[in-house]
């Protein structure tokens, strides 16, 4: 498996967001997101894995960079959950690892694009067993998630941003909107936004998304807590 791609600030670094890629794409898509972001947020590790190349049932099974296959797309999505559940730890294993460097938690963030974001989204809410700052979910959906599930209190106090094109004909945005409403149903600050555009990425998403990794870094100063 490849390491990840670690963009490291000038600074010591207190905070740190962890961004998966899409199907098919690699740890250098978001590249020149993270240096935006860094731009604005100059003590901020950003650590950009890399999804296993495996075949893909959808894509006529051709093998690519992919967190999990996808099996079928109608009705809803079929999925193999034990490969979204391999990617989930890895996320863990990402969070542990930037714990361990000192870095509080509650200062780590997970992002995630379309397929990224559904691993996310499940190991944040489903999988972690510790505190986070929040996490950022872009054009993507939450497959694991039923209202069979209760989140515990703990859970609930992870802030969610959801960014996602009114265009996208890739995830639809109801998908998306399903997974914003799951959340806030569950007592979680899930906020939703829209673009109007496809199954992209647009300049003003990145101010959005510093806007907010700002506001909440603000908050929550470094050592104001204890790690696990």
């Amino acid at each position: 498996m490849s390491e990840p791609l670690i963009l490291h600030p000038t600074p010591s670094a207190d905070a740190c967001v962890i961004w998966l890629h899409g199907l098919g794409a690699d740890r250098y898509d978001f590249l020149p997101v993270a240096e935006a972001l860094q731009d604005r947020l100059p003590s901020t590790r950003f650590v950009l894995p890399q999804a296993p190349t495996q075949a893909v049932t959808i894509n006529g099974g051709w093998a690519m960079p992919s967190w999990y296959d996808i099996l079928a797309m109608s009705p809803a999505r079929a999925i193999n959950q034990e490969q979204l559940e391999a990617s989930a730890q890895q996320v863990i294993a990402l969070i542990e690892a930037q714990r361990d460097s000192g870095i509080d938690p509650t200062r780590i963030f997970l992002a995630g694009f379309s397929q990224g974001g559904a691993v996310v989204l499940h190991a944040a809410f489903l999988r972690w067993q510790g505190p986070l700052g929040g996490v950022l979910a872009l054009s993507t959906y939450a497959p694991t998630f039923n209202d069979d599930i209760q989140l515990t209190e703990d859970k609930r106090q992870v802030p969610v941003l959801c960014l996602h094109g009114t265009f996208d004909d890739v995830v639809q945005p109801a998908l998306g909107r399903t997974a914003h409403d799951y959340l806030t149903a569950q007592g979680v600050d899930a906020n939703w936004c829209e673009y109007p555009m496809a199954h992209e990425v647009l300049p003003e998403q990145i101010r959005d998304i510093a806007a907010w990794l700002e506001e909440r870094l603000s908050r929550r100063t470094p050592g104001s807590s204890t790690a696990p």
